[in-house]
């Protein structure tokens, strides 16, 4: 196994903080206590697990992080599109967003079957 920081589901989530990251800096600051810190946290959370699943002792355990990964882009999804309803980002910027995490859901995706179906 490479090490986790040679791995394109980490490097492409790492991508996605940062760009969420620019997003959240233009969030009104009554926010920062609340969405932009959710956010934030959402989207770090994703590669970290994945860091840590990496480091696990059993499959089964790494499948447990990317599981937990996973559920960070669904929230950080949910977050955007909440951003998006009360016009802190434009729909294009929501467009563009989604199609990172997109990117990130499908190569996790990938990454989860690749240890569901080791043997």
């Amino acid at each position: 196994m490479k090490n986790y920081t040679e791995l394109d589901v980490w490097k492409t989530a790492r991508k996605l903080v940062k760009t969420v990251y620019d997003l959240t800096s233009k969030f009104p600051n009554t926010e920062i206590y609340s969405l932009t810190n959710q956010i934030n946290r959402s989207v770090v959370s994703i590669p970290s697990n994945i860091a840590e699943g990496i480091g696990r002792q059993t499959d089964k355990e790494t499948i447990q992080f990317l599981y937990i990964s996973k559920g960070s882009l669904f929230e950080l999804e949910t977050q955007l599109f909440l951003a998006n309803d009360l016009n802190y980002i434009s729909e294009k910027q929501l467009s563009e967003v989604l199609e990172n995490i997109t990117s990130v859901k499908k190569l996790l995706n990938g990454f989860i079957n690749y240890f569901k179906n080791k043997k």
